[in-house]
């Protein structure tokens, strides 16, 4: 069985070094330890871990939250916050960022592979859900075809570019949630500057392959797969 990947972020190098101990004795692989919003970035590009311990102060520049924020952008990957804030701010921002726990400094070592243990078993279940999934049925006739990557009306196939397959996967994956335009964009055109009109564009092309209400737009805000038509 392979070992379970994870990446400390900390911006203190004795906390993080005795962090990593503890989790190699407890039997996980340590991708690295990165003390700011960059390294962490860039650490989980290189390494892609399954499991992200996040220090929420980081000294100069992002924090901790808005540095999860940017990485859910590209990658879902669960996050255990550990800090010693408290406040009611700044629980209810991490929050927004839906992590698997949010960790006091001084925590018991039982405590955190606990929580880790509990991340990865959500994370490898919501993976496997979609790996197992076959016809997806979207309503009113349609359906997506998870091994194959197409949309189907009733048997018979409709083409979808592939920024238009990739827009369906991601609102499919969300679960009926409301998926921003601003993350949209990051998912779709990676590091390009696009015109206002593009992602419009996009998500017009993608409705008009469907049944319109099946894709709700919120003005201003995003748009999310509507499965309750």
């Amino acid at each position: 069985m392979n070992r379970a990947k994870i990446l400390i972020v900390e911006d203190e190098t004795i906390v993080a070094l005795d962090i990593k101990k503890i989790l190699q004795s407890l039997n996980f692989e340590v991708t690295g330890t990165a003390t700011n919003y960059n390294a962490a970035l860039n650490s989980v590009r290189v390494n892609k871990p399954d499991l992200i311990l996040m220090d929420i102060n980081l000294g100069k520049g992002l924090d901790g939250i808005e540095t999860i924020k940017k990485i859910h952008l590209n990658e879902k990957i669960p996050v255990i916050y550990i800090t010693a804030f408290t406040d009611e701010k700044t629980i209810s921002r991490a929050i927004q960022t839906e992590p698997v726990s949010y960790l006091i400094k001084p925590f018991k070592r039982d405590e955190l592979k606990s929580n880790i243990l509990l991340g990865i078993y959500k994370n490898s279940k919501k993976s496997q859900l979609y790996k197992n999934l076959v016809d997806l049925d979207l309503g009113l006739g349609y359906y997506y075809n998870y091994k194959t990557n197409k949309l189907f009306f009733k048997e018979m196939p409709i083409n979808l570019s592939k920024n238009e397959n990739l827009l369906l996967r991601i609102l499919i994956e969300a679960n009926n949630n409301v998926v921003s335009f601003s993350e949209l964009e990051q998912r779709i055109w990676p590091n390009s500057t696009i015109s206002d009109s593009t992602l419009r564009t996009l998500v017009y092309r993608l409705r008009s392959k469907l049944e319109h209400k099946i894709i709700e737009t919120i003005q201003k805000v995003g748009c999310r797969l509507n499965r309750n038509n």
